[in-house]
């Protein structure tokens, strides 16, 4: 049999790019998945034990509550496979974590007297849907937010340094008016910042209530238990929002709403790695060159955008994903039917892709440099773009047809500054309009740009 490893892997995710999703591996893995899933039941048993809730269950002693926190601290891809075995037996993998638990505590002479509290009153979905939503938080706040967040702030650097850099903007491709370099990424970068807030802010939900969500065992074996209240309190000891109402499972809706936001910031940065593709292509930036690198097999002289284009197409591939989590998370069959186990297992590869994308998109962006002789140069050659300020000045002085004269004036074609000038000197307008309008050139005919994109990179800084 051949060995797995990152050459034998099935999935880039793991393969080719292993190395930047490696990150991941910790928390969206196997291990991972047990891991979280033993904390889970070990801290419902201490926090039934912690509250009293149960006149069979005592509090624990402080030694009983350190054995069972150093189980958490010690498990080790070894102990998953110990679950693992268990599970070749059992063919239920979270069953397969509570025989792993309860013969851990049978050597313990206090916690071997309670080992039945272990998954008291849980459906196999109390214990799962609590791991993956630590999953996902986990993920979240140690991966995917200061991930994206590198992408933002450096975007937000690059357009302070080059918030007063004019460039020609095109729009539908065409020449229009003119723009800076610095406020186009910061743009992009106040576009990717609004979703990294609601990332920050989307609740992440919870529910430990039992076979379809309404403690109906716990009522019958503790009638005297305040089952909400103790339920409520163990979510949020998680770092979780408990959700009142819910089936067997918890109904996915908060993921669905999560891979929406993740998408949108995905949709955001296709957008921007398209723009600096044709920013390259026009010679706009250049690209550091990589000793040893090649670009082309046959043609020695390219230098490919080759990261903005990984990143296009891995991005592309997880919005696939999220999209298909998002759409069928929140669906069940009645109570429950068991299509969404298999499918959030694929949330690793989903985000697996996001962090391929997302580190290709920066290290582009690290690599480029801008050329500001090509971009002043093209700007020079279109004064056509000051069409809009002249007609407009020609409107604020009630001259007849100032959009009509300038459009047979500049439409379709190149017009020379001294065009230009000839035009503005047969107008009948106030010496100091005149003068002001004589001053315009493609470069300084900017706007707010400049200033736009400083107070952008000094929000991100706050």
């Amino acid at each position: 049999m051949t060995e797995l490893n990152s050459l034998t892997a099935v999935s880039s995710v793991d393969g080719r790019y292993a190395n930047k999703t490696k990150g991941l591996r910790p928390i969206f893995s196997e291990y991972g998945l047990l891991r979280r899933r033993l904390i889970v039941e070990v801290r419902w048993l201490q926090i039934v034990a912690q509250e009293q809730a149960l006149p069979s269950l005592p509090k624990l002693s402080a030694e009983a509550n350190t054995f069972l926190d150093k189980l958490l601290t010690d498990f080790n891809p070894k102990e998953a496979e110990a679950i693992k075995k268990i599970e070749a037996v059992t063919n239920h993998d979270v069953k397969a974590v509570e025989y792993y638990l309860k013969d851990k505590l049978s050597g313990h002479s206090e916690l071997a007297n309670h080992s039945e509290f272990i998954h008291f009153t849980c459906t196999s979905e109390d214990i799962n849907n609590l791991a993956y939503g630590l999953m996902l938080k986990d993920s979240r706040n140690d991966v995917l937010l200061p991930e994206i967040s590198n992408i933002s702030d450096k975007l937000a650097i690059m357009a302070a340094a080059h918030a007063n850099l004019p460039m020609l903007s095109r729009t539908h491709g065409q020449t229009a008016s003119p723009t800076t370099l610095g406020k186009e990424l910061a743009n992009f970068a106040a576009r990717l910042k609004r979703q990294i807030e609601q990332l920050e802010q989307q609740p992440i939900l919870g529910k430990i209530n039992g076979a379809v969500g309404n403690f109906n065992a716990h009522k019958v074996a503790c009638p005297q238990v305040d089952w909400q209240q103790l339920s409520r309190k163990f979510v949020e000891s998680l770092g979780l929002q408990w959700n009142q109402y819910t089936t067997q499972i918890e109904p996915h809706d908060y993921m669905a709403e999560m891979f929406a936001i993740v998408a949108r910031a995905q949709t955001i940065q296709i957008d921007l790695a398209r723009d600096i593709w044709g920013y390259i292509s026009l010679g706009y930036f250049s690209q550091k060159l990589v000793s040893g690198e090649i670009g082309s097999s046959t043609m020695p002289h390219k230098v490919n955008p080759i990261d903005f284009e990984n990143a296009e197409g891995n991005l592309g591939v997880s919005n696939a994903l999220l999209a298909h989590l998002a759409a069928k998370l929140p669906i069940s069959r009645w109570q429950r039917d068991l299509t969404d186990s298999t499918v959030l297992r694929t949330l690793g590869t989903a985000f697996g892709h996001s962090l391929i994308a997302w580190k290709s998109l920066l290290k582009g962006l690290n690599k480029l440099t801008v050329n500001q002789a090509v971009i002043a140069a093209d700007l020079e050659r279109t004064w056509e773009v000051l069409a809009e300020p002249i007609q407009t000045v020609m409107r604020q002085h009630a001259i007849a047809n100032p959009y009509e004269k300038l459009k047979a004036l500049t439409r379709g074609k190149t017009i020379s500054a001294a065009e230009l000038e000839v035009f503005i000197n047969t107008l009948e307008i106030p010496a100091e309009a005149r003068k002001a309008l004589l001053a315009l050139t493609p470069a300084n005919y900017i706007g707010e740009a400049a200033e736009l994109a400083q107070t952008l990179a000094d929000q991100q800084d706050k």
